[in-house]
């Protein structure tokens, strides 16, 4: 898998999700909004990755998470992420809605609000997530 297909598989996620909303189908929306900002991120970090560099062990090893924190911190985008932060009070909503996102959420239910509410937050075209992780991918 390269960079291409994450972007692709990133947006995907995204638009299923939104099929999912528009039928009610609020679990598997939300499960999916959030593997849509990891994929979005591993094609941050699949850019990092140098032609014939011997890849950083560590990295590659931490890079196989489901964890969003994580995956900024291995894509370096620490600093980036503070700065829209900093800068943007939407769009630092948007970052407390999504951050804690987590695979197990396929474990639990989750309601029409909370699902519309991630959704928003990585689709909204002037200060969600997905716009300015395409800024960096």
């Amino acid at each position: 898998m390269n960079r291409k297909d994450l972007q692709e598989l990133s947006e995907l996620r995204l638009k299923e999700a939104k099929h999912l909303i528009d039928n009610e189908s609020f679990d598997g929306a939300y499960y999916l909004c959030g593997y849509s900002v990891e994929c979005a991120l591993k094609a941050c970090i699949a850019k990092n990755t140098k032609k014939y560099d011997f890849p950083d062990k560590k990295a590659v090893v931490e890079s196989f998470t489901h964890e969003l924190i994580k995956l900024v911190k291995i894509a370096g985008l620490e600093l980036k992420l503070k700065d829209e932060i900093d800068k943007n009070d939407i769009f630092k909503i948007y970052w407390n809605v999504i951050k804690d996102w987590s695979e197990a959420s396929r474990y639990k239910r989750n309601s029409k609000f909370e699902a519309l509410d991630l959704y928003g937050a990585i689709s909204n075209r002037e200060n969600g997530i997905m716009t300015w992780i395409k800024k960096l991918w």
